[in-house]
């Protein structure tokens, strides 16, 4: 009896615990775009390279490899992808990670960092269809 309580009751219980995950991770993604909107509108768009190149389709992609943008030498040369270590370590300081690059801009909280991150994240396929990255 205890047993057919507890099987029937597993799949309600990952059901909300896959809400729950979700939910956070709404809430982290309108964290991240809050912060991009303030930290990085100055020189990014979403969709358009401007000082610096669009950021939709950021993660995953290959450092320096957006058609037509100039970018610095070293990012040009830098063998990288952008995923959630790169970004954290250049967020963190660019100069430090990739000497010679022109970004002159940190995100020194760790937690808008990771924000910031799960935002990009989300504006890359397949996530790109999400409510919140559509917004922009």
């Amino acid at each position: 009896m205890k047993t057919t309580i507890l099987i029937r009751a597993l799949p309600l219980c990952l059901a909300l615990l896959a809400a729950t995950a979700q939910a956070q991770d709404n809430r982290q993604i309108a964290q991240g775009q809050r912060v991009w909107q303030k930290r990085c509108t100055e020189c990014h768009t979403l969709d358009v390279d401007d000082t610096g190149p669009h950021h939709r389709g950021v993660f995953g992609r290959r450092a320096g490899s957006v058609k037509g943008y100039d970018y610095s030498r070293a990012l040009r040369k830098a063998n990288l992808v952008w995923d959630e270590t790169s970004l954290d370590r250049w967020l963190t300081d660019p100069e430090k990670f990739l000497p010679g690059q022109n970004m002159d801009f940190r995100v020194r909280s760790k937690e808008e960092r990771a924000a910031l991150i799960v935002y990009l994240k989300s504006l890359s396929a397949p996530a790109a269809a999400s409510p919140v990255a559509a917004q922009n």
